[in-house]
Formats: structure tokens, sequence, C-alpha cells
């Protein structure tokens, strides 16, 4: 299946020269998936709600302030006659939920996660929770305020936070977009001088007065066509998962990412591997990537990886013009969810940092002592979907 029948024409164009008061206000009216950004019509990008609210971009600025070669170089692009599978992983890789359409060169319109999913929707009950749902994921606080939300949000590069009561139960959900429409409210109201104050004031308000509640579930056993008709139906970017017999312990999150990435999966021998932000490998490429995942998973038996999804994030930090970059990886294998983190200047040095830890991991998970003793198989490839 091409995306020829469900993409559109139908979405918001921004020049760059459009002030960012205005495109805030925009991301409040029309709550768009994202929106384009072109210069003198030509295409420059595509920027999401989440953006706007990470960055510290005046309101009196221009959009071309948010527009960095860091941030859109590759541009995400994709052909109208361009497969499923192809451009949800270009979504995925520029961790986009809407990307440009092209047409014999031409911007032609835009495709969205809701549109590919929707077209998929009826070959998504062979998947269940299960095998798409991230495991452990980060929650907040009743009483914790707005800022460690955000902070939370742009470290971890989610869009939504699970929200825990002092009994440690789930009492509510904190998205992106709840805490861009509390902050864009809460500027409109205020005046230019008190606006410093007022921002300060904004960040500690706790995330218990904005939070959604009470919560929409989905259990581990549950379709991926039920978790995703769930969200489409209330507009949900993604479900908190829970025990079958109680609604009120989190042991995971589904989004419409994480189904999007399973459409990626293929049956080639080599290892699946997702690369989120991918324009910002340096001196790595994307076969070494996968090539450093593979070794440290082919030194254990018994482990077989189904997936494996690498993030990158870039810090405003620099050594000697090399930004500080964030990096995570995800296993998804037959044993148990598994991740590394790390950080260092360039991308290279912060995935083998990661790679690192992730190999201390999978020892602590299973129990195998350093030597290597125990050094077996490599891993296999995710079973027919």
């Amino acid at each position: 299946m091409n995306i020829a029948d469900i993409a559109t024409q139908e979405y918001i164009e921004v020049d760059v020269g459009t002030r960012m008061g205005k495109v805030r206000s925009t991301f409040e009216d029309d709550n768009p998936k994202g929106i384009i950004v072109t210069d003198d019509g030509e295409y420059e990008g595509v920027i999401s709600e989440r953006e706007v609210l990470q960055s510290h971009v005046e309101d009196d600025a221009k959009v071309a302030a948010l527009i960095k070669p860091s941030r859109s170089a590759p541009s995400p692009r994709v052909d109208r006659e361009e497969d499923v599978r192809e451009t949800a992983r270009i979504l995925i890789e520029s961790n986009a939920k809407v990307a440009p359409v092209f047409e014999n060169g031409d911007l032609w319109g835009v495709i969205t996660d809701d549109a590919i999913l929707e077209a998929v929707l009826d070959n998504l009950d062979t998947l269940t929770v299960e095998d798409i749902y991230t495991a452990d994921p980060v929650t907040l606080e009743e009483d914790d305020g707005i800022g460690r939300a955000i902070n939370q949000l742009r470290e971890h590069g989610i869009s939504r936070l699970p929200v825990l009561n002092e009994n440690g139960y789930l009492s509510g959900v904190v998205t992106t977009h709840d805490i861009a429409d509390f902050v864009i409210r809460k500027s409109n109201s205020t005046t230019t001088g008190d606006r410093v104050g007022d921002t300060q004031r904004m960040l500690d308000v706790p995330v218990y007065d904005i939070m959604n509640s009470p919560v929409e579930t989905t259990t581990l056993d549950a379709t991926a066509k039920e978790a995703v008709e769930t969200m489409l139906d209330r507009d949900y970017a993604g479900l908190v998962v829970t025990p079958e017999d109680d609604d009120r312990v989190v042991i995971g999150v589904i989004t419409k990412t994480d189904v999007l990435r399973a459409l990626t999966f293929t049956e080639e021998e080599r290892m699946d591997v997702q690369i989120s932000n991918v324009s910002m490998l340096d001196t790595i490429t994307r076969e070494g990537v996968v090539e450093g995942i593979e070794e440290v998973a082919d030194k254990y038996a018994d482990m077989q990886v189904h997936h494996a999804h690498v993030r990158f994030k870039e810090h405003k930090e620099k050594l000697r013009g090399t930004p500080l970059v964030h990096c995570q990886i995800r296993l998804r294998t037959n044993k148990d969810q598994v991740a590394g983190t790390g950080e260092g200047y360039g991308a290279e040095n912060a995935f083998r940092v990661a790679l690192e830890k992730l190999e201390r991991r999978v020892l602590e998970m299973k129990g195998i002592t350093s030597d290597e003793e125990y050094r077996g198989q490599l891993l296999r490839k995710l079973n027919e979907l």
C-alpha cells in the first residue's frame, strides 16, 4: 500500500518570517499535528507543538529561529507514491507526527500518523499491546511542578507522563498539549512587564492542576487495533497500560509512535533498528549503530532481540563546536525490555556510553557474569506479525 490515497492537501503553512506568537496561537486554536514552514514558497521544515513548547524563542521572534539545521536537516520528505512502511519509518526517525508529501519535486500535501494508522487499522488485530508497548514509563507525582514535567518531556523525548498520587496509584496524565495550552493561555493574559515573574510561577504550578483525569487505560492482552481505535476515537496520542485486574497500577505506556514503529518491523535476517533524530549522526553511521548493538546482543545466549530503538537528543552545551548529545538505546527482547542511556560530545560518543550501559543492564537482567562464561548465540528477528 502506498500513501497516494491517504495523504492530504489540507495543512497549515507559515513563512519563516511569521512571528512565533502567531504560531503558538495557531497550535492553541487549531491543534494541528504540525505546521509546514516555507521560505518564499519553498519547503523548509516542519515544526511541532512540542518543539514550540520546549523552545525559548520569544513571541516576537520569527519562525526561522526555530528551524535550525540540527533539527530539520535533512528535512523529512515523502514521495506521494511511497509505501506505508517507509513513510512510518520517516515519521519515526524525524520524530514527527506529520511529514510533507512531494509529487514531481513539488510540495503536494502532508501525511499524518493518524492517516497511516487508520489505513492499516484492520491489520493490527494480529498484534497485542504487550508486543509493542513501552514498559516502566517515566512518571510524575501530583505535586511535581510543571517545570519538572517540561524537563522530563524534553529529556526523554516523550509527549505524555502518567501522574501518580501519594499512594503510587495512577491519578492522571499530563501531555505536551496540556502544558502548551496552559502556558499559552497564561501568557496571553499576562502583560509584558509581569511575564518574567509569571513564567516562574507557572513552572511551579503542580501538575495536578492541569492533568487529565480519569485516565484512559488498556491492558497487555488487548489488541493493537483496540488500542489504536481508542486513541483515534478520543484523539489521544497514547494510553496507559495497567494490569487487567487493577487499573490503578502503571506498568507501561502505548503510543501511536509505538504502533508506527511496529509497522516498520521487517523479516530480514538483520536486526531491525529504528533511529530517532537520525540526522544527528556525525562520525558514526546507521550501519555502525546496528553493528554496535548486534555485538552486545551476540554475546549472550537465550536473548532474542525483537526490535531496537535508538534515540538521539542534542543539548545546547558544546565543546569546541561539538554539541552535547543524549542517547537512549532500548531493546525489546524475548526476556524483557532493557535500555541504556548515555551522554557525550557528538552522537558517536553518546552512543558508545549508552551501549556500555546497555551491556551492563543486560548482564544484570540475565544474571550473567562479566567474564562472558555464557557467551552464546546471536539475536533473532521478530516473528511474522
